[in-house]
């Protein structure tokens, strides 16, 4: 069942993996790694329950607007007042109903959710001394350092596409969630904002 989920996330930007690789070896420029997979879980918690999803988790739940906290084996991502997504990264968190059942069983004895939307989107990992200048062509945020600083995130438009933008705790890494109806256009977009890079390596 998992690997089913796997390879129907992927497919989505499979037509686009030429001009990926074709990024990756621009010394000047940025790469662009679609993750393997993501289990994905949004939860809802108030009072007791952001302790009990803490103590599951590993790592306390960012309580600051438009931030993101790494935990062991997960990113939590402040989604809204008392809503995280948590985005799982190896070991159990690979596999979504497992995910969502350990975060659910914590939860509901507090009244608080867990809903698994792994589909929802799939997560592109950038990284690249031109980063943030290729990204502020289609993103109407300042993305300076001073100002989107590491655990940093916010949810925007990138080349008019509704995305989840995160700053990595490198400044030369970001990621971004997109919608799976939307990842191969991002990537697409991605791609033809860095050909002033070096645009020979791409025709």
């Amino acid at each position: 069942m998992a690997e089913t989920s796997r390879t129907t996330l992927l497919q989505p930007v499979h037509p686009l993996a030429s001009r990926l690789d074709a990024l990756t070896t621009l010394p000047q420029g940025f790469a662009v790694h679609p993750e393997p997979y993501v289990a994905a879980t949004t939860v809802r918690a108030r009072g007791a329950g952001v302790d009990a999803l803490a103590s599951e988790l590993g790592v306390t739940p960012p309580q600051t607007p438009n931030t993101w906290v790494p935990g062991p084996g997960v990113d939590v991502v402040w989604m809204g007042p008392d809503e995280w997504l948590v985005l799982g990264h190896g070991g159990q968190d690979t596999v979504p109903e497992e995910q969502e059942a350990r975060l659910r069983a914590a939860l509901a004895p507090h009244g608080g959710a867990a809903v698994d939307v792994s589909a929802q989107r799939i997560r592109l990992d950038l990284s690249g001394p031109h980063l943030r200048t290729v990204l502020a062509k289609g993103c109407a945020l300042d993305l300076h350092r001073r100002v989107f600083a590491p655990g940093t995130c916010v949810q925007t438009t990138l080349g008019r596409a509704g995305v989840v933008l995160l700053a990595g705790t490198d400044p030369e890494q970001f990621s971004v969630l997109v919608r799976t109806s939307f990842a191969a256009y991002l990537v697409d977009w991605l791609v033809d904002a860095s050909l002033e890079l070096a645009a020979p390596a791409l025709r």
